[in-house]
């Protein structure tokens, strides 16, 4: 027979569990929502230096020195093992090749055709990727890339970002390989109300601007440069993206092949490098 104290102990000990797994809960929540937000905050780009984390943080210069590469580490914490490099033959054989140093004062000529429908297809050390753009919902994004892939801008030039956790991007379009470069002008956001991203979600295949802006201060609109980010896995993100074109199908398996490969750690920039070396060999727009 269980007395009442025997009793009283056993009601303390389940009390005691319950709360204990109320706050394991609590900080799984937490960890899971800064991982969200450290990622989301990773696709935010200086048109001149790298920024990933700004938007999130107060305090001294110093301060925010030392939480940026904090927060910029986080969405890659996961996977950092060096994983196999699947595109490493086809990079060898195009190592030694630089992208073009091109810098532009001012936004080409909107001359796109805004009825038409545009492709994109990206020549790369991985596999091709074919991207269908609509002009009409996005013109100056459509022109913009039509107008730098003619110039040969983006030959030669690697995707600097992979981002595999809380949000899954593969970023490219920076010259430098670094996250800071630009064109030298800037682009005025488009298609923020596109049907596709509402909810906060950009769909897998959805390829998007990256940008300077800044959710708290509410500042840094109208900054997309020549960035852009190809979204392999469905991704929380808030519609600050302009999304103007989507990956083909077999676009899509090359986009996985280089997400299984996985990231490395941060380096000195706080980029998540993929470890597929991803180059983009030619790009090329034109009427589909």
């Amino acid at each position: 027979m269980v007395t009442n104290e025997q009793r009283r102990r056993q009601l303390a000990r389940e009390k005691y569990l319950r709360q204990q797994q109320r706050r394991e809960s609590a900080r799984h929540k937490t960890r899971q929502r800064n991982v969200v937000i450290a990622a989301v905050l990773a696709v935010v780009l200086a048109g001149g230096g790298a920024i990933a984390a700004t938007g999130a943080l107060s305090g001294s210069d110093k301060d925010k020195t030392k939480d940026d590469a904090a927060a910029s580490g986080t969405p890659s914490a996961a996977p950092t093992s060096k994983a196999p490099d699947p595109c490493a033959k086809e990079a060898k054989a195009v190592a030694g090749k630089k992208p073009k140093k091109l810098s532009w004062k001012k936004e080409p000529a909107l001359t796109v055709d805004k009825s038409a429908s545009y492709t994109m297809k990206l020549e790369t050390t991985c596999g091709d990727i074919s991207v269908a753009m609509d002009a009409g919902k996005a013109p100056h994004t459509v022109n913009s890339f039509g107008f730098l892939a003619g110039e040969g801008y983006f030959d030669h030039t690697k995707c600097h970002r992979l981002v595999n956790s809380g949000i899954y991007v593969l970023q490219c379009g920076d010259p430098q390989g670094t996250g800071a470069g630009g064109p030298g002008y800037t682009l005025p956001d488009e298609n923020l109300k596109d049907p596709s991203v509402k909810g906060g979600k950009y769909p897998a295949g959805t390829v998007a601007m990256a940008n300077q802006y800044n959710p708290q201060t509410k500042q840094g609109k109208n900054t997309g440069g020549s960035q852009f980010f190809l979204v392999y896995k469905e991704s929380e993100l808030p519609p600050y993206y302009t999304p103007f074109g989507t990956v083909d199908k077999a676009g899509m398996k090359v986009l996985k092949k280089i997400a299984d490969a996985g990231a490395g750690a941060p380096d000195q920039t706080m980029n998540t490098a993929p470890n597929a070396s991803v180059v983009i060999n030619k790009a090329t727009v034109g009427k589909s």
